[in-house]
């Protein structure tokens, strides 16, 4: 992970460069901040059942600057809290993206720590990352940035079709460590200007014989006052040389509405086909990795003005019985969320 600014100071430094830069160059600065009161009022696990706190669960800034002939740079930090209910360190900073960028026309060409095309417009449209991630990134299926060269745009002149093609390290926000290499392709289509039909494609080869083949598929209705969609991912996960795939499938489906004027509900039901080997690891809402799991959020989006909104809201994870027979106990979650963007 790129950690250099561990240190307040440098962090500080950082930030005042780039607001001398502001002031000298017009750099953009723009960033967003969310976090909650929790309660794990039921858990799987008994250590952390009636646990609660206050916490920031991220910290985004970010920095733009328009260049010549097309050209632009983006500089985005993310600070966060490290979600595992055993760790009191500070919330750890790291560079989430560092891109040069190339625009002509309706195309991109992108160079650094930049969006992967798989799972991106997936959480475009479920609209509510500070209350939850969408199950591709929620369950580790796939980093939401990597570093390498990125290609996107729209195709014809009816622009019914857009693509993100990205080749990368595959290794995310961490150091490149291995031989192997990722390529990631999503393709979309746009019948209309609020409808999308999107499949994606992702091959993660990893070091020492590990290998992640993911397939998605993508549909959205986006209109106005509501949208809604349905997701479907499947994982083939390789852990080694001459092993046999652990394969992953997730279902989910999701939709958001106005209710009263500033006042919007949603709600998202997630279906785990198969256990999750890594689900303790999970941050913020650990699950339980020896049973498939059914995961259902819901909740009120208080827009109180623009860019500022408080969300009530729950998450509930219901488990199927394990290989061994035992079913394990639910997660209950109630959570007061709070989401800022300056």
């Amino acid at each position: 992970m790129v950690t250099f600014m561990k240190k307040p100071a440098m962090l500080l430094f950082i930030v005042l460069f780039a607001a001398s830069g502001y002031a000298q160059d017009n750099v953009n600065i723009s960033g967003l901040i969310f976090g909650d009161y929790y309660v794990m009022l039921k858990n799987h696990d008994d250590s952390i059942e009636g646990e609660n706190a206050f916490w920031f669960r991220r910290i985004y800034l970010t920095f733009d600057k328009k260049l010549d002939n097309g050209f632009s740079a983006n500089v985005k930090l993310d600070i966060r809290s490290a979600g595992d209910f055993t760790s009191s360190d500070k919330m750890i900073p790291f560079v989430k993206e560092a891109y040069l960028k190339w625009s002509h026309n309706n195309h991109e060409i992108l160079f650094g720590i930049s969006r992967s095309p798989i799972g991106a417009d997936a959480e475009k449209f479920w609209g509510y990352r500070p209350v939850e991630r969408t199950p591709l990134y929620l369950h580790r299926f796939n980093q939401s940035r990597d570093f390498g060269i990125a290609f996107k745009g729209v195709l014809g002149s009816n622009e019914i079709i857009s693509y993100h093609f990205m080749a990368g390290n595959g290794s995310g926000y961490y150091s490149e460590t291995g031989k192997g290499k990722k390529i990631s392709l999503a393709l979309a289509l746009h019948p209309a200007s609020d409808y999308i039909i999107e499949g994606c494609i992702d091959i993660n080869d990893r070091p020492l014989g590990k290998r992640r083949f993911t397939l998605l598929g993508l549909v959205c209705l986006n209109r106005a006052k509501y949208r809604t969609g349905a997701i479907f991912a499947r994982q083939a996960r390789r852990v080694g040389p001459n092993t046999d795939d652990n394969v992953l499938q997730i279902f989910s489906v999701f939709g958001a509405g106005e209710l009263v004027e500033k006042v919007w509900g949603f709600a998202r039901y997630d279906r785990n086909f198969d256990p999750n080997p890594e689900g303790a690891d999970i941050p913020y809402i650990p699950f339980d990795p020896r049973a498939s799991s059914h995961l259902i959020v819901a909740g009120l989006d208080l827009r109180l003005v623009k860019d500022i909104s408080i969300i009530p809201n729950a998450e509930i994870v219901l488990y199927d019985k394990a290989d061994n027979g035992v079913k394990p106990g639910s997660d209950i979650i109630p959570r007061l969320t709070v989401y800022f963007r300056y």
